[in-house]
């Protein structure tokens, strides 16, 4: 093979999201002389930068929200039209049924749908609307992928058996417990060598819950005046959550950092994570705070899946905020057993090298295929 195999990533934009940063992992981590990304995109991302400078390419066309349906799949049929890929691979969930379709129509041989969730966003038309698009994900595909079985039952439903697999790895050595980092991320953040740390990563949007997480974080500040809550991510819902957190009185306590690239190193500043999503698919970020050794308190409608047996996960139901309380209370005695957990993501299968030379093999098997 003269010049590298093109895939064609779907995504609304290649910001730091959890599919995306998996994305990008496996980006850094594959042959890119023998395959290399290129992207459809609906807005600019945080990743733009870094994929052109690997050689890729960042296509955009205008998402469904600005344009409405009819200009949306006609905006899609024309990009398949004039840019012939072999193989495409959609991130788009139920929306990957209207991406897959087009791509189908215009004769795309190797049509890829990924499940990274168990669930859609938005109100009942956007749901319904994306429900209908959804259908067409079975009859377009050719092959189907998951982050986790309960991913894969819920975008595929009776071809989920079909799915295949593909665990959201990363790059464990990243995520090894540093003292000296720790201490000199809490200088950069203003926060105390003995502050208690509550830490969460995640898009501010209804999925992640984050009205339960700073309403608990106000009931066990009342129980510890030395506690601070540290908040990564981005998202609709952030200038609501921000006036929550001022209006319980915690604008000195509860910190919101945005978008980070150090998201490896923030962890280390943590002594406890928490994670009350409504739904999930199997989240990057929960790998990734195993991985810093972190004791993670998390809501029982998570993949059990996510667990990787190091005795630090604790699932939790959402309906009664006193059991999150009283576990966040024994979590602080967890704090001074962290340590390297790198074999553990090897035989577990997340370990990005791994995953990417899976990936790899995949897509060069499907050269000649003709669809």
């Amino acid at each position: 093979m003269d010049s590298p195999l093109r895939i064609l990533h779907v995504v609304v934009n290649m910001n730091r999201g959890g599919a995306e940063t998996l994305i990008m992992n496996l980006y850094r981590h594959i042959d890119r002389s023998k395959v290399q990304f290129d992207f459809l995109t609906c807005k600019p991302g945080a990743f733009d930068k870094e994929i052109m400078e690997m050689g890729g390419v960042v296509h955009r066309i205008p998402y469904v929200t600005d344009v409405g349906h009819f200009k949306y799949t006609r905006l899609l049929g024309d990009f398949f039209k004039l840019n012939p890929y072999h193989i495409v691979h959609s991130h788009m969930d139920k929306m990957s049924g209207a991406v897959l379709k087009n791509a189908k129509k215009y004769g795309v041989p190797v049509r890829l749908a990924h499940s990274h969730n168990t669930e859609s966003e938005g109100n009942s038309i956007i749901r319904l609307y994306k429900w209908w698009n959804g259908m067409n994900i079975g009859r377009s595909a050719t092959k189907f992928i998951a982050c986790s079985t309960d991913a894969a039952e819920w975008l595929f439903h009776r071809k989920a058996a079909k799915a295949q697999i593909v665990k959201n790895g990363i790059v464990p050595s990243q995520f090894t417990y540093s003292n000296e980092t720790r201490t000199r991320i809490r200088g950069e953040l203003g926060l105390a060598e003995h502050s208690f740390v509550i830490g969460h990563v995640g898009r501010f949007a209804k999925q992640k819950n984050h009205e339960f997480l700073i309403e608990l974080f106000s009931e066990y500040e009342q129980l510890n005046k030395d506690a601070a809550l540290v908040m990564l991510g981005d998202g609709p819902m952030r200038n609501e959550m921000e006036s929550k957190a001022k209006e319980l009185g915690l604008v000195r306590k509860a910190k919101f950092l945005g978008v980070r690239q150090d998201v490896e190193e923030v962890m280390q500043a943590f002594d406890v994570f928490v994670f009350p999503s409504r739904h999930e698919g199997l989240p990057v970020t929960l790998i990734e705070a195993q991985g810093s050794g972190l004791t993670c308190i998390i809501s029982d409608a998570i993949t059990k899946e996510v667990d990787l047996g190091l005795g630090l996960i604790d699932f939790l139901p959402l309906h009664d905020q006193r059991i999150w309380l009283n576990r966040l209370v024994q979590s602080q005695k967890d704090i001074n057993k962290r340590g390297k957990n790198h074999e553990a993501f090897i035989n577990k299968g997340y370990d990005i090298t791994k995953t990417a030379a899976e990936i790899e093999s995949m897509y060069l098997s499907f050269i000649g295929e003709s669809g």
